[in-house]
């Protein structure tokens, strides 16, 4: 299937869902917000949310700081 991932094409397989995906990229899913064709996803949708061709996916990492 083809995605776009932070505005990048990227060729994955089919039938991935949000936490799969951030499986593969190896990203921490507590340390990021996932936005879904311009939805912001709950984390407890990743596991349920199903990838199709097409999507649009932008993940942001969440960064601490500040004084």
């Amino acid at each position: 299937m083809d995605l776009k991932v932070n505005g990048e094409p990227r060729r994955l397989p089919d039938r991935l869902t949000v936490s799969q995906l951030l499986e593969q990229l190896q990203v921490v899913p507590e340390r990021v917000v996932v936005e879904l064709n311009l939805r912001i996803l709950k984390r407890a949708e990743h596991p349920v949310t199903a990838l199709k061709d097409g999507d649009e996916v932008e993940i942001v990492r969440l960064i601490g700081g500040g004084a």
